[in-house]
């Protein structure tokens, strides 16, 4: 073997390996993603049926805001569907989008409502627990978005953009 058959053959080893850690780091990245939804799904859920509550308990206070209350449930139902259809895809950039807007639309439904003149015994509780999950939900929101950040920086970076583009590795978006 000639040196210059050895030097070829050790680029040709060099460039398998860089293909092959680098291929694995997109992997684990894309993997951490979806791992950092699992906590969003959660409270997502949890969210939702609490909220399911407090519609529930608030129907007969609130007998002149049906519209806005029905809104509400409307916003609530279009949510948890994001969510079921964000869970399938987690990295994909539309689900995630999809999720992001019905959550606008539920916030916006919940920020309409109008405060209960009448206190009954679980709002308040209903209440405190909306707020714990909402904390918890803003919180596995934030790691999520840093995962999601860490994968799109590594697609984006020069040699690994046309690994990512032969496997098929696109950007995810945050929420």
């Amino acid at each position: 073997m000639t040196t210059s058959e050895i030097i070829g053959w050790a680029i040709a080893a060099l460039l398998l390996f860089w293909i092959v850690g680098a291929y694995n780091r997109l992997v684990r990245l894309r993997g951490e993603l979806v791992r950092r939804f699992a906590p969003i799904d959660e409270q997502f859920g949890q969210r939702h049926a609490l909220l399911l509550q407090q519609i529930d308990a608030l129907t007969p206070v609130l007998a002149n805001a049906a519209p806005r209350l029905e809104a509400l449930r409307a916003a609530c139902q279009q949510a948890d569907s994001a969510r079921v259809h964000a869970r399938v895809r987690p990295g994909k950039v539309g689900s995630i989008t999809s999720l992001r807007l019905a959550e606008d639309i539920l916030n916006e439904a919940r920020a309409r409502l109008p405060a209960p003149t009448a206190a009954g015994t679980t709002l308040p509780e209903l209440g405190a627990q909306l707020a714990a999950v909402d904390t918890a939900l803003a919180f596995a929101r934030r790691q999520f978005n840093e995962a999601v950040v860490a994968y799109n920086h590594a697609i984006a970076q020069f040699p690994t953009r046309v690994l990512a583009g032969l496997f098929g590795f696109r950007a995810g978006g945050t929420l």
